[in-house]
């Protein structure tokens, strides 16, 4: 799935947007001020930015400097500034697109979806199908043989967190700060034991796993598409 970092002042907007785009099938964070969306960018698996220019502590055209020193992820634009110059700044600066407010949900969803198919992370379907086992993402669900596998909600957070991010590699830490909260980042034996579990649940040879793989010192990959010898 694709998640989107929506960064506005406005916490109508803000919360506009984040129950708009959840029920598209978008995982959303959230940011308040040009630091506070650096920071999340930095701590989260990001994939769009939508960015508010008038934010309390800097402007939006510094934080999409900022950005584009470390990555290339689409940012869309959302102000109410409407010179051309403004435009312009913002552009040069690194953004993909801007929107200007008020702005029409489904003329900004559809350039939501343009920027996903450029990266290839428009939303996931719901359902993700390996050789050995289907995840149900909206039921909460996974299924083995076709018989439910009993997952604990700590089990299925991590999951959750790694096939909503299929073949990508998901740091220890974002784990750790989604499941646990961000007081946890350092606790990475806690992923190792769930990790283990997990792999005793699904995989078919939990010592070598096909489908939950370890990236040593960095974090865990969700391969689906793994088959076996």
């Amino acid at each position: 799935m694709a998640n989107v970092l929506i960064v506005d002042d406005e916490p109508q907007i803000l919360r506009a947007l984040q129950i708009n785009l959840k029920a598209r099938g978008y995982g959303t964070f959230t940011a308040a001020t040009g630091a506070a969306a650096l920071a999340e960018a930095a701590k989260h698996p990001v994939d769009l930015v939508l960015l508010d220019l008038g934010l309390p502590d800097m402007d939006g055209v510094e934080v999409i400097r900022r950005l584009r020193e470390r990555t290339d992820l689409p940012i869309i634009v959302l102000s109410a500034r409407h010179a051309s110059a403004e435009k312009v700044d913002a552009l040069d600066a690194g953004a993909d697109d801007y929107v200007t407010k008020p702005f029409d949900l489904a003329e900004l969803l559809a350039r939501l979806r343009v920027a996903g198919r450029r990266t290839g992370t428009e939303p996931e379907q719901p359902l993700i199908q390996t050789p050995d086992f289907e995840i149900n993402l909206p039921d909460k669900r996974v299924l083995r043989g076709g018989e439910a596998v009993r997952l604990t909600p700590i089990e299925w957070s991590i999951l959750e967190v790694l096939a909503r991010a299929p073949g990508r590699l998901v740091s220890q830490q974002q784990v750790l700060a989604q499941v646990w909260g961000p007081a946890y980042v350092k606790e990475t034996q806690y992923l190792r034991v769930y990790i283990a579990q997990l792999r005793r649940k699904l995989e078919p040879d939990p010592a070598r796993p096909r489908y939950l793989l370890t990236e040593a010192g960095m974090g865990y990959r969700f391969d689906p598409g793994a088959t076996g010898s």
